[in-house]
C-alpha cells in the first residue's frame, strides 16, 4: 500500500541532499512531488528520476525568499496537479561561521531570509491551498541545532530555533482545520552542505565524516533518507495525531 497515494506535496530545496531523498521517497511512496529549488538542471534531473521510476514529479524553480514565485509556484502546482496536500519546507543555508561579535548584519541577514522568511512564505502560501483540501501537512526543517547550543555558526542556531517555535505555533493557530505542522530535526546527515563544510574547515572528505561520526553515539552520521523516511512518515495520514511536535533524527546526538 502506497503511505502517500493521491497526496500532492511541494518539497523546497529538492535538487540535493535531504531534499532530493524526501522527494524520491515521497514519489515512491505514491505522491505526485512538485520539486522545486533554483539549481535548475540539477532539480530537473530528480523529477525525471521520479518519473523514469514511474511516478508523478514535476520541477519548478523557486526561489524562497520572493513571495512572488511562492505564488506563482503554488498556483502553477495547484493547477497542475488538481491541488497541494503538503509541503516540506527544506531548503536552507547553514552560513558564516564567526563569532556573534564578528558577524556582518548582511551575513546574519542571509540566513535569516532563507531559512526563517522562506519557511514563513511557504507556510503562508500553502495554508489557503490546503485548506481547500481540507486538511494536510507542513513539515519544516530544523536541526538539532533548533534544540541545543553548539558555539558556533550563530545564525544557523538563530533560525533553526526559530523554526521550531514557529512550526509549535502554527500548529496550534491551524490543528482545528486539520492542517498539521511539525519539525524535523536531523544530526549531521552526509549531504553536499556537510562535505562543503568539511571543505572550508580543511578536512577532506573520509575525515570529515569520521569526525562527525564521533559526535554520535551510533558512531556515523546519516544518510538523507534516514530523514526522508521521517517525512513520509508526517506528510502520511500514519501521522493524523502528531502536531507541533518535534521529530529528533540524530544517531543520538541530543542523548549525550
Amino acid at each position: 500500500m502506497k503511505r502517500v497515494a493521491e497526496k500532492v506535496v511541494v518539497v523546497t530545496g529538492g535538487a540535493r541532499g535531504i531534499g532530493r531523498a524526501c522527494c524520491l521517497r515521497l514519489a515512491e511512496e505514491g505522491a505526485a512531488v512538485a520539486v522545486t529549488d533554483m539549481l535548475d538542471d540539477e532539480g530537473r534531473a530528480v523529477a525525471d528520476e521520479i518519473a523514469e521510476a514511474g511516478g508523478r514529479g514535476d520541477y519548478w524553480h523557486l526561489d524562497v525568499t520572493d513571495e512572488s514565485e511562492w505564488e506563482r509556484v503554488l498556483t502553477d502546482v495547484s493547477s497542475h496537479y488538481g491541488g497541494v496536500d503538503g509541503l516540506v519546507n527544506n531548503a536552507g543555508v547553514a552560513g558564516i561561521n564567526k563569532s556573534t561579535e564578528n558577524i556582518a548584519l548582511a551575513d546574519w541577514e542571509h540566513v535569516m531570509n532563507v531559512n526563517i522568511n522562506g519557511v514563513f512564505l511557504g507556510t503562508k502560501h500553502a495554508i489557503p491551498r490546503i485548506r481547500e483540501r481540507h486538511g494536510g501537512s507542513i513539515v519544516n526543517l530544523s536541526s538539532i541545532y533548533g534544540i541545543i547550543g553548539a558555539g558556533d555558526v550563530p545564525p544557523y542556531h538563530a533560525s533553526k530555533g526559530a523554526v521550531r517555535l514557529m512550526t509549535k505555533n502554527d500548529a496550534i493557530a491551524y490543528a482545528r482545520e486539520g492542517i498539521r505542522i511539525n519539525s524535523v530535526h536531523p544530526g549531521y546527515i552526509w549531504t553536499p552542505l556537510v562535505e562543503g563544510l568539511g571543505r572550508r574547515l580543511g578536512y577532506d572528505a573520509d575525515g570529515f565524516q569520521q569526525e562527525l561520526g564521533g559526535r554520535h553515539p551510533v558512531g556515523h552520521v546519516g544518510e538523507p533518507d534516514d530523514i526522508a523516511w521521517g517525512i513520509v512518515y508526517l506528510i502520511s495520514d500514519e501521522s493524523k495525531f502528531m502536531t507541533g511536535s518535534e521529530l529528533v533524527i540524530d544517531g543520538g546526538y541530543t542523548a549525550w
